[in-house]
């Protein structure tokens, strides 16, 4: 009896041990009845931005929105690979001489003013456009008992390219502005091209209810662009400057899981 005694206790004592170990873990951490920690995931995500433009995008641009989605991969050690698209748009024209030239356009006291093919007032609308898509690496630094959310430090590098976008108001305007029929409104548009570096600081959020997770954070972008056109009316010939700008913005978006290899584990206290 006394050796059934010993082994009694010595297998209590290493069951009581092995839980305490696993729940003081810094890897794992006890919610409820369960053990979570940081798992393998892939997740795909969209959000939303507003962006400061600066540089030689602030010469023509005022604010902008932005959509983006990405899927991510991240690993069971927090770190995180992502394939990511951006399209912004909304983006106000500071001053439409600029793109079409005083010689084409008409002052009067609210602005300015086009004619069209038939002697009438045209109605242009001007909007920036961008996209971006490219890779991004990071990690997440959990500041508490939840393994998977955290601080969240990422850099992308991306193709960028930006735009104005010159729309003729009215179904039948465009067949009677001839200045920007066709292909000759590329001649305008301002089109440009070349490689952005980012850099995110944010927080995810990740519970126990994954559909519940989402981000937020502040992103900065610099862009070294140049033209993509041949030829520019304004220039009479192409422009061969080198183009840098700088955006800002507070973006956030909700994270989808797709996959998690998780390894949660439920411990049962006799």
């Amino acid at each position: 009896m006394k050796k059934f005694g010993i082994l009694f206790l010595c297998m209590f004592l290493c069951w009581s041990g092995g839980v305490r170990s696993q729940v003081n873990s810094p890897d794992v951490i006890l919610v409820g009845d369960q053990v979570d920690t940081s798992t393998q995931m892939i997740w795909a995500s969209a959000g939303l931005s507003w962006q400061f433009p600066f540089g030689t995008l602030r010469n023509t641009f005022k604010m902008n929105a932005q959509v983006h989605a990405n899927l991510t991969y991240k690993t069971a050690s927090n770190w995180t690979f992502d394939l990511g698209f951006a399209y912004m748009f909304g983006a106000k024209v500071r001053d439409q001489a600029a793109v079409l030239g005083s010689d084409m356009l008409i002052p009067t006291s609210s602005g300015y003013l086009l004619i069209d093919g038939n002697g009438g007032e045209a109605t242009i609308y001007f909007e920036g456009r961008y996209w971006s898509t490219g890779l991004g690496i990071g990690k997440i630094i959990p500041l508490d008992k939840w393994k998977n959310s955290g601080l969240w430090l990422k850099l992308s590098g991306s193709y960028f390219s930006h735009k104005v976008n010159i729309r003729v108001g009215g179904s039948n305007e465009k067949d009677i502005v001839p200045q920007l029929a066709g292909d000759y409104r590329k001649g305008y548009d301002q089109r440009a091209g070349g490689f952005c570096f980012s850099q995110f600081v944010g927080y995810v959020f990740m519970r126990k209810v994954r559909v519940r997770s989402f981000y937020a954070g502040v992103e900065i972008s610099e862009i070294w662009s140049k033209s993509n056109r041949n030829y520019q009316f304004l220039l009479m010939g192409p422009d061969t400057s080198k183009k840098f700008s700088v955006l800002v913005g507070i973006k956030a978006g909700w994270i989808i899981p797709l996959f998690e290899k998780r390894k949660i584990q439920t411990l049962y206290m006799y």
